[in-house]
């Protein structure tokens, strides 16, 4: 007698991973390793000296995109909550401690490099030296966020707003509207009166400011949001994609010619004398400005927007940087760890376009190998 076999639901059909989120990441992730390396000659060639923003607000806006869809399902109406929560949660727990080990790892490299190499110069740079003039605080300090070392501070923010990315995902699939809003009006305030989390022992605030930078962050979980429906937060047409090109043609003429850069920058300056708020007005990365936020947007949209993009992103030529991408977390924990070393070495090397190409590419091919493997790992 032959065997019934109990027919099968047919599975649900898997979205295509969207090519242009890993090798964008990738490239920022290659941006953000060459700027941490402070005095090479390839820093003048990224996206910063083309505009006002740089590879932070890529990375955050991709994050957030990230976190929409991976997570945004679970807080849809009858979407499994806690088990969103749960992952959310457990991947900011993983920040968290990525964060440390890099710490950690950075205060080694300082250390070993004055004590084996005669190289201390590491330990007067980046907040290394708050923990020589006060280390009891500084160690309680350092695993309660309230000290952050420079250029390995990004991953705070992106941990705190992890943890509100439950929350945020939540309202986002009843009231966009509202969150939007909500959201919009608390930049305005954090930066009209520079709002931000405090540091100790040394006085200060936060690289980067959480109540400022969550905008960016929202705003790629609405789209994440946006892309598990199938659909655009912001539709394509062609008078936004002129508008958004000659933004970013008056930026980068802004930053480049110094004639027009000039007289520009003194009319800011007139609107600030005359009662515009000064997040509108300034260039400033913590409260992450009008200005920084304004040609994020534009570019992340021209981008989104240009079909020649969605091809060349899945391209085997981009590939390495779709690879990068994909493991973007180890990947960027290795690089700020490696980008400290260079930090220290540069310090008795000083500008050396061969020494400095040599180191970079070093760096970079230690990063590429480490998301090749983790991309192989058994049970990844």
């Amino acid at each position: 007698m032959a065997a019934v076999v109990a027919p099968q639901a047919p599975k649900k059909a898997r979205s295509a991973r969207d090519p242009r989120l890993d090798v964008l990441r990738g490239a920022a992730l290659v941006t953000i390793f060459v700027n941490h390396v402070p005095g090479n000659f390839y820093e003048s060639l990224t996206i910063r000296n083309w505009g006002f923003s740089d590879a932070a607000e890529a990375f955050v806006l991709m994050s957030g995109v990230s976190a929409g869809l991976a997570y945004g399902p679970a807080f849809r109406p009858g979407g499994e909550v806690w088990s969103g929560l749960a992952r959310a949660w457990g991947r900011a727990w993983t920040l968290y401690l990525v964060h440390l080990l890099v710490t950690l790892a950075v205060l080694g490299i300082a250390a070993g490099l004055a004590l084996w190499f005669h190289t201390p110069g590491l330990l007067h740079m980046n907040g290394v030296d708050v923990l020589l003039g006060h280390p009891l605080q500084t160690l309680v300090a350092l695993p309660l966020l309230l000290h952050q070392l420079g250029y390995i501070n990004i991953l705070p923010l992106y941990f705190v707003l992890l943890l509100a990315a439950p929350g945020l995902l939540w309202l986002g699939w009843r009231w966009p509207g509202l969150l939007m809003t909500a959201s919009g009006m608390l930049w305005l305030v954090a930066g009209t009166f520079r709002l931000n989390v405090p540091t100790w022992p040394a006085s200060g605030g936060w690289q980067f400011s959480p109540l400022s930078w969550q905008i960016l962050f929202v705003l790629g979980l609405l789209t994440g949001i946006r892309l598990r429906e199938g659909r655009r937060l912001v539709p394509i047409n062609a008078w936004l994609i002129g508008i958004t090109s000659a933004f970013l043609a008056m930026a980068l003429v802004w930053r480049i010619v110094p004639a027009v850069g000039g007289p520009l920058n003194h009319g800011l300056m007139w609107l600030d004398e005359a009662g515009l708020p000064w997040t509108v007005t300034a260039f400033h990365k913590v409260w992450e400005t009008a200005p920084r936020l304004f040609h994020a947007l534009a570019l992340a949209y021209l981008l989104s927007a240009i079909p020649a993009v969605r091809r060349a992103c899945a391209s085997v030529w981009l590939s390495p940087l779709a690879l990068l991408g994909r493991q973007a977390l180890p990947a960027f924990a290795l690089g700020s760890v490696l980008a400290m070393l260079l930090q220290g070495i540069k310090t008795r090397t000083g500008e050396d376009l061969l020494l400095d190409s040599l180191m970079l590419a070093g760096g970079l091919s230690l990063q590429f190998a480490l998301a090749w493997a983790k991309d192989r790992w058994p049970g990844r």
